[in-house]
């Protein structure tokens, strides 16, 4: 059964967060106390694009198979070093299509798309933005980096609590949000 494995969050714009036992999140705003937290858009550079924006960044999900891979690459990435507030185990998010439904608990999120790792990624871990895209196949690229979601009911989520997936009617492939 997937399950959360950690949790963080920062007050603060940064690039990593600090790890936490367990998360308020508020439906339509986010994780409660994070700097992402919010109706319309908190990251810096979309908001000096437009301010006005939904936030469909509001919850980073990141899978640690992740983790365990840039291991083996040499990377030594804790839980909340690339930004992630959900740390998952077991679940396979980058497969998950736009609007599926994830739960835990009384929490339930809708996932809006691929989060896109930028250059911050390369300052914390030189070789790391390399390490965490991939191409397909037929050559497009894979971002390894999680998933973003949004907050659709409210509740406090913590360390070890299982995560159940419904997947919406008409699958959409994810896209960087």
């Amino acid at each position: 059964m997937p399950r959360i494995l950690a949790l963080a969050a920062a007050p603060t714009h940064g690039f990593s967060k600090a790890p936490a036992a367990r998360l308020d999140l508020v439906a339509g705003l986010g994780v409660a106390g994070d700097a992402h937290q919010g109706a319309t858009v908190k990251h810096r550079s979309r908001v000096a694009r437009d301010p006005t924006q939904p936030n469909l960044r509001q919850v980073h999900l990141l899978h640690a198979e992740l983790l365990a891979e840039l291991a083996t690459r040499g990377f030594d990435v804790p839980p909340g070093g690339l930004g992630e507030n959900i740390l998952t185990e077991g679940l396979d998010l980058l497969a998950l299509p736009r609007g599926a439904r994830l739960r835990i608990g009384a929490v339930e999120l809708e996932v809006t798309g691929l989060r896109n790792p930028c250059a911050q990624i390369e300052a914390y871990r030189p070789g790391l933005l390399a390490a965490v895209l991939d191409r397909a196949p037929d050559g497009a690229l894979i971002r390894k980096t999680g998933v973003m979601a949004v907050v659709l009911q409210g509740g406090a989520i913590a360390v070890g609590d299982a995560i159940t997936v419904a997947l919406p009617a008409q699958a959409e492939p994810l896209a960087p949000v």
